[in-house]
């Protein structure tokens, strides 16, 4: 079972890079890292928790930013 999370949470993490927006890029890269928090926690690595929480909200982070962003453009072309 542990390998299993371990193996999805590679291919969720790999299969964001076929995405062509960085958006969709951002948020499931983002729901890769909370895969490899789960399987850092039933592991028992704090440094695979710890970095995947940091990787999880910058992915968040900046995908909201970039939709902000694009938002404001469009209300500003208008």
């Amino acid at each position: 079972m542990l390998n299993a999370i371990g193996w999805v949470a590679t291919a969720v993490f790999a299969s964001s890079y076929f995405f062509r927006q960085a958006t969709t890029l951002r948020k499931i890269q983002a729901g890769a890292a909370l895969l490899w928090v789960v399987y850092g926690f039933l592991i028992g690595a704090m440094p695979v928790v710890v970095a995947n929480v940091i990787v999880a909200a910058a992915a968040v982070y900046s995908s909201f930013t970039a939709q902000r962003r694009a938002r404001w453009s469009r209300l500003e072309s208008e």
